[in-house]
């Protein structure tokens, strides 16, 4: 059957089961969008930016653990998505996004609207291609879809030049895909799979790191079969959050720069750490030679460059999360280890750190604590809301102060630490998700990144909640100049803040705000029961608010600060625990 390559790229992406598309329209992109005219089964979201499309791309992604798609038109609109597709990338999030380019013959002549958008985002996608014949389009697709979704899931780019959407050929969709020197291995070798688990049986206080690679692969039931069958202790990192219940008695909560007190000392006083689909960052090691100093270290993950990238490994697993846990879960039900009686002792010190320093902060009738806001939504969703933030001290508030005891209901921009992620990405999350409760919760600063895409919430009437923690400065910034730069504020105060709740009204949507701590919980009980519309809750929180516990840089994650005085390092003597 005789096509359009427009034409032909839309059967693709129907063949692929795609059902929404986040996108700008542009030049060389109309005969695209022109087929979507009449198109029924496809549905484009209009965003109103490139970026925000790339990242509603990515939050339905995350949330659907399908492949997110966003369309864009070439030079400028291409450019726009950089960032997006470097947000994916660090976190590993299947999609796909096609931007127009000028014709094949301009190519490199510095026509109107040209990028060499495929090597600007060489360095920021998993693959990318320049379509160069329309013979080529189908095939092209088929395997752009396949390196996105399997083996370490990231962003595929495919550059569309006019005169290939323009021009005809015959639609072949491969049954197939067969890409040379690609395939993914998903097994993990049973030798060394043996060897994880013989070094379980051996630990006395092993502790279980879970990253993102545990959702991504959709291991999170095989995550817990494993904690709860040997008694281990969990602690996740911020792309894990999900991954594990955080309600669950095993688990210690968050990691790292500001991680629970708990989860920090248990890693450095182990002697056992069991990373699963994590990559060691920096945020979580703290100074990487006095990380886990007495602890051997097994690292489970699908892509063989994160294995010791960071830090040294004694046990290095290859293979995809969910098929190693399986087979090092039955490893472990064939040993008929007691693991009551050897892990009682390190669960109850587990349990003492937990008690000793637990998330806290000072409450205050008069001035309202952004992370009273971050629990009053914990309680008044029941803990079943989809979250997604911004970045900085409201993603770490995010982080701490809520529970997920679910995966693919935390979005944030982990790797990169992308302002205005948090918006666009819950637009994604609803639009894949339409009956769930979602909310951004954001700062003052980064919702300004993305607020155009307010028009895209209104006209889609998605009933997206938006908390923004406002204290009128860009506040992790801010506390770092505090602590560290002897509180010279250098523009961090953002003196003029818009009336959000005009904003909103502007836009069409519903503005509430809450100025005191009393008005907290009306306010978010107002919101929940708006079903057709976007609301921007504006929380005027006291600006001098940290964020605590706090790792300073070049530290190791035990010299954690508490208020304002610095943490000394306790000695921690492990002949204290007895084994039963």
């Amino acid at each position: 059957m005789k096509m359009s390559g427009a034409e032909i790229l839309i059967e693709c992406l129907k063949k692929e089961g795609v059902k929404h598309v986040f996108g700008y329209p542009g030049g060389v992109v109309l005969n695209i969008f022109d087929v979507l005219y009449d198109e029924k089964q496809l549905k484009l979201i209009l965003t109103r930016h490139e970026q925000g499309a790339v990242h509603a791309a990515d939050g339905y992604a995350r949330v659907s653990g399908k492949v997110g798609v966003a369309i864009v038109t070439s030079g400028p609109g291409a450019t726009n998505t950089v960032t997006g597709l470097a947000t994916a990338s660090m976190d590993s999030i299947p999609i796909v996004v096609f931007t127009g380019q000028v014709p094949t013959m301009l190519i490199g002549n510095d026509a109107f609207q040209e990028a060499d958008i495929v090597g600007i985002t060489r360095p920021c996608t998993k693959h990318n291609f320049l379509v160069k014949d329309v013979k080529d389009l189908a095939v092209t697709v088929r395997e752009a879809f396949h390196i996105a979704s399997t083996g370490r899931p990231g962003p595929v780019l495919v550059d569309l030049p006019k005169d290939v959407t323009a021009g005809t050929g015959e639609f072949i969709w491969p049954k197939e895909v067969h890409i040379k020197g690609y395939n993914p291995k998903y097994e993990g070798n049973k030798w060394q799979m043996k060897q994880a688990a013989n070094e379980i049986i051996k630990a006395k206080r092993p502790v279980i790191m879970a990253g993102g690679g545990v959702i991504l692969s959709d291991a999170s039931k095989e995550l817990k079969e494993l904690a709860e069958l040997t008694k281990i202790p969990v602690t996740m990192t911020l792309m894990g959050l999900g991954g594990f219940p955080g309600t669950n008695r095993l688990s210690m909560g968050m990691l790292g720069m500001h991680g629970t007190y708990c989860a920090n000392m248990a890693v450095q006083n182990s002697d056992l750490i069991v990373g699963i689909g994590v990559r060691f960052d920096d945020r979580v090691t703290g100074r990487t030679k006095d990380f886990a100093p007495g602890a051997k270290i097994v690292q489970i993950d699908i892509d063989p460059t994160s294995i010791k990238k960071t830090i040294r490994v004694d046990v290095p697993v290859v293979g995809d999360v969910k098929h190693v846990l399986k087979g090092m879960i039955k490893e472990l039900k064939e040993s008929k280890e007691q693991w009551s009686a050897v892990r009682n002792a390190w669960l109850k010190q587990v349990d003492a750190w937990q008690k000793e320093r637990p998330l806290d902060y000072e409450h205050d009738p008069k001035v309202i604590k952004p992370q009273f806001v971050v629990e009053k939504i914990y309680e008044l969703t029941k803990g079943d809301a989809v979250i997604c933030t911004e970045v900085g001290q409201n993603q770490m508030w995010a982080a701490q102060f809520y529970k997920y005891d679910k995966p693919r209901k935390w979005l944030s921009s982990g790797g990169l630490g992308t302002m205005g992620y948090g918006f666009p990405a819950a637009i994604g999350a609803q639009m894949a998700m339409p009956d769930a409760t979602v909310f951004d919760i954001a700062g003052d600063g980064s919702i300004q990144m993305n607020i155009q895409e307010l028009a895209t919430a209104v006209i889609n009437k998605l009933p997206i909640k938006v908390a923004i923690l406002n204290n009128r400065f860009l506040g992790m910034v801010r506390q770092w100049q505090e602590l560290f730069f002897k509180e010279r504020y250098s523009h961090t105060d953002l003196d003029v803040v818009p009336d959000f709740v005009k904003v909103a009204e502007a836009y069409g949507a519903v503005g509430l705000r809450a100025e005191t701590t009393a008005e907290v919980v009306p306010v978010i009980k107002e919101a929940l029961k708006i079903k057709n519309k976007p609301v921007f809750m504006d929380f005027v929180v006291d600006w001098k608010e940290k964020v605590y516990p706090m790792v300073p840089a070049g530290a190791a994650i035990d010299e954690m600060i508490f208020g304002e005085k610095k943490e000394k390092k306790k000695k921690f003597d492990s002949s204290e625990i007895k084994i039963a």
